[in-house]
């Protein structure tokens, strides 16, 4: 039976204010495990004021999307990698880690019966919110023994805009996103929380997103807001696209990881790397540095055309989104879309 779409539109509210019509949950229970999980009305839940998750911060979440393709299908971008990922967040705070094909199954089936929200807009997505948070009424400083899985979707354009147009960005020099050997490697809503005062910092000075640094010598580049962060070197076929190297303060992002497999497939050469904001700074004044691009799941590939800092602003390339950039969010774009092979095996359809 041929899929019936809606006509093309745009989202009915800002990111993430308007929700789909359903929800998945799953509990947890220590003394008996996981339990069944429920397709249920989008609605609001009941909870103690005493919840861990709300007192201690016992709360992981992931961000993931699905997508219409070209025939009028839908699919999910990397599931299995959110997953996993999903499940090291939970076990860095010391929560149950959800069975991979329990969070799966919770994905498929959301999208399945709130899909035809999605209308057939190639500009649009269905944002996908799986969350974990602990709901035991205790207030003793230990880790909880109840907690419930949930997931909602809305949908969506990019994050930043449609078109590629270039952001300008705040190099954070007062605040640190995460602690070495702290929860930096996991997706908890504490690390989001605590990087809204450099965000603001940010707002007020012009520009639309913080740039990290370590937090030890404060000279590393290491992520863009909530984003990873890539540079790339030269131009042409010859082009090289580096982006720093995981650490314990690093997210390890999934587009991250699909953009430096791209990459590699179409002839870049790729690495990772420690770059310093003075490197930055002067490869971008001696054109050796022709491009720098954030990505992530809301951001999708966001070209970045200039830096402010205390110790000196700089435009990178033109200031507008370069070929590489263009080149890299098009063909994530079409593999989204189905409009090209999926060699990876990245899209995972949902019936």
């Amino acid at each position: 039976m041929p899929v019936r779409l809606s006509a093309p539109s745009r989202p009915p509210a800002g990111f993430g204010e308007a929700f789909t019509a359903h929800m998945i949950t799953t509990p947890f229970d220590a003394e008996v495990g996981w339990g069944a999980s429920q397709l249920r009305p989008f609605e609001n839940l009941p909870m103690s004021p005493a919840m861990v998750g709300l007192h201690y911060g016992q709360v992981v979440f992931e961000g993931l999307k699905a997508h219409r393709r070209a025939d009028g299908s839908l699919a999910v971008f990397r599931p299995e990698a959110h997953a996993r990922r999903f499940q090291r967040s939970a076990e860095r705070l010391v929560m149950p880690a959800l069975p991979e094909q329990t969070f799966l199954q919770a994905v498929d089936d959301l999208v399945r019966v709130d899909g035809g929200e999605l209308p057939a807009d190639p500009q649009l997505s269905l944002y996908l919110r799986p969350v974990l948070f602990a709901t035991e009424e205790c207030l003793a400083l230990r880790p909880a023994r109840q907690y419930l899985f949930l997931v909602l979707a809305f949908v969506t354009g990019n994050f930043f805009s449609d078109r590629p147009e270039p952001v300008s960005v705040l190099i954070s020099r007062n605040y640190s996103r995460a602690a070495p050997d702290g929860t930096g490697t996991a997706k908890c809503a504490g690390n989001y929380a605590g990087a809204y005062a450099a965000q603001v910092e940010a707002a007020r000075a012009g520009c639309h997103q913080v740039v990290w640094l370590d937090p030890v010598e404060r000279r590393w580049v290491e992520e863009m807001g909530g984003m990873n962060i890539f540079f790339v070197r030269g131009s042409g076929p010859s082009a090289g696209i580096v982006t720093p190297e995981t650490t314990s303060t690093l997210l390890p992002g999934i587009t991250r990881d699909s953009l430096l497999t791209m990459a590699r497939d179409r002839g870049y050469r790729v690495s990772e790397e420690h770059v310093s904001v003075d490197q930055w700074r002067d490869e971008c004044a001696d054109g050796t540095i022709t491009e720098t691009f954030a990505c992530g799941t809301a951001a999708l590939v966001t070209p970045v055309g200039s830096v402010r800092d205390d110790q000196g602003s700089w435009t990178v390339g033109t200031g507008a989104p370069g070929p590489v950039t263009i080149e890299l969010r098009q063909a994530l774009s079409d593999i989204y879309q189905g409009r090209t092979p999926d060699p990876h095996g990245w899209m995972h359809s949902v019936s």
